[in-house]
């Protein structure tokens, strides 16, 4: 027997293990670069897609015109969805751009910068294959008789010309509401909204300025419990995601760079309601109480806001009794009024228009009364779906495909007419015949041409608590599934990061997180 063979047996096993292993290295390698490389490659082909737009057909005299007022979830989603080469389209709005709100209480706090959940409108306007005007003006008057839109140039900045009318076939009404203060005292003069970009902005440099204030030497231990006392009104999602915000700014970077502060910020969520989030099932509303507890956030339910004085707010407790609430801020988030051209226009209309909560659509989304020729979408109308931006975005998408169909309906029944005519002069029977068989073909396309109404499909709730926790109230089947935490928290990143409108917005949004979560929000205030 040979004593060297075992050895060497042993010896050639592991050098064909090396091998195979180095091998697999090798191909693992490979594949991670060429997936590396295929994904930044990816990704600058479509940045530089969005970058460069192409170029699209001019203005068509034959085309009916299209007038949008507004540029907000069902406007946006309108003009992402419709096929502009069916019309002429116009947009009207006071702002330039986009803004996704469902993440407006991420700024408020610096969790996300401004520019990154805006989209200006024109970044999707100039992809359509038609041009689309898009004109920074805010509308003033609606004739729906005339149908005519006059329009103002409210910028700082205004030309020869800041007022003009123009005529429209269809007019899409978007024009989203305006936040509701319910004519309490003070609410507009001493309150931060949460409703506008710059509502956010505001409110981030006064919680820092608070925060200055409390600061500065000589303050009496009242004067600086007042002024770290921050008061949220309203319980819904809006309300309760600035709350977490809020704390987690508390938790995450005051606690560094405001040491001797830190531990004296409260902060209050009011609502009048019985519970908070009152659209979630009453495990998840449990489950944001109980997290809000931990968190020292305190939550008064069944309590309403008389009115809000300069260094305090005013409070109607559960029991009826008054209290006077010393605080630092207060934020409000407590509901939508419509907009005064919505009313102008309900009241031009007054017989079919009798909801002073907004404008009453049959179930194609045109505005009872008009002549079929208004459609309205979003906040200002009076339906019985819920105001969100969920319910606007679907039907702004329903109404772009609805456009589409109305306009290839129009078609054909002009082609049917011209046909028909072209067949009444027609002597020959071969030519009659031959036009009779292109009527009943127009005819049988049109036929298939129906308009269905419009229909939402909820597709669930979400919202985020604070300490890295979410809530989801999600359809499932024939019920729904209710989850809450760090896994629901992920998701909820990951569902909004994919609902914003382009490459752009998901970039700049996800580099914003892993700033904040490397180097934390900053605190200076300009």
């Amino acid at each position: 027997m040979d004593l060297h063979f075992v050895p060497t047996r042993a010896l050639l096993f592991a050098d064909s293990t090396k091998s195979k292993w180095r091998g697999f290295l090798q191909f693992l390698g490979r594949a991670t670069l060429i997936t590396v490389l295929g994904g930044l490659g990816g990704f600058y082909f479509i940045s530089q897609r969005e970058r460069s737009p192409g170029v699209q057909m001019p203005f068509d005299p034959e085309k009916k015109t299209v007038v949008v007022l507004g540029s907000g979830w069902g406007a946006t989603s309108l003009l992402k969805t419709l096929d502009t080469s069916d019309y002429n389209v116009v947009v009207i709005s006071p702002k330039n751009f986009f803004l996704f709100t469902p993440l407006l209480p991420s700024v408020a706090v610096g969790t996300l910068q401004a520019r990154s959940i805006i989209q200006p409108t024109r970044y999707i306007t100039r992809h359509k294959s038609r041009a689309v005007s898009v004109i920074e003006a805010e509308a003033q008057e609606v004739d729906p008789i005339n149908k005519t839109v006059t329009f103002i140039d409210n910028s700082e900045i205004k030309g020869q010309v800041n007022s003009t009318t123009i005529p429209y076939d269809y007019l899409v009404f978007a024009v989203g509401a305006e936040v509701q203060t319910f004519n309490i005292p003070g609410v507009k003069e001493h309150a931060c909204f949460m409703k506008e970009l710059a509502d956010a902005e505001r409110m981030q440099r006064q919680f820092i300025d608070c925060l200055e204030t409390a600061a500065f030497p000589g303050q009496s231990q009242e004067e600086v419990d007042r002024l770290l006392h921050m008061v949220v009104v309203g319980g819904g999602p809006t309300g309760v995601e600035l709350s977490g915000e809020l704390h987690d700014f508390l938790e995450d970077d005051l606690k560094s760079w405001y040491p001797e502060l830190a531990g004296k910020v409260r902060i209050t969520l009011v609502e009048a309601l019985p519970s908070v989030l009152p659209m979630f099932s009453k495990q998840l509303i449990d489950y944001t109480e109980s997290t809000f507890k931990e968190s020292k956030i305190e939550i008064m339910t069944k309590t309403m806001v008389k009115e809000i004085k300069e260094n305090s707010v005013v409070l109607q407790m559960p029991d009826k009794t008054i209290k006077e609430v010393p605080c630092g801020m207060v934020v409000w988030a407590a509901g939508n009024k419509v907009r005064k051209v919505t009313q102008d226009l309900m009241a031009k209309l007054p017989e079919a228009q009798t909801n002073k909560r907004g404008i009453l659509v049959d179930d194609f989304l045109r505005m009872q009364g008009a002549n079929d020729s208004v459609f309205a979408i979003g906040d200002c109308t009076a339906s019985s779906y819920a105001a969100t931006a969920q319910v606007a975005s679907q039907q702004g998408a329903y109404l772009a495909r609805m456009l589409t169909q109305m306009a290839k309906k129009n078609a054909l029944e002009g082609k049917l007419q011209a046909l028909e005519q072209e067949a009444s002069q027609m002597t020959l029977e071969e030519d009659k015949a031959r036009v009779a068989q292109d009527v009943a073909g127009a005819r049988k396309q049109l036929a298939k041409i129906k308009l269905r109404p419009f229909h939402y499909s909820h597709q669930g709730s979400l919202a985020y608590i604070g300490s890295e926790k979410a809530i989801a109230d999600l359809p499932f089947m024939n019920g729904n599934i209710a989850s809450g935490g760090v896994a629901t928290f992920l998701f909820w990143r990951s569902a909004y990061l994919s609902t914003l409108f382009s490459l752009r917005n998901r970039t700049l949004v996800a580099t914003d997180w892993l700033k904040v979560k490397l180097f934390g929000r900053d605190v200076s205030r300009d």
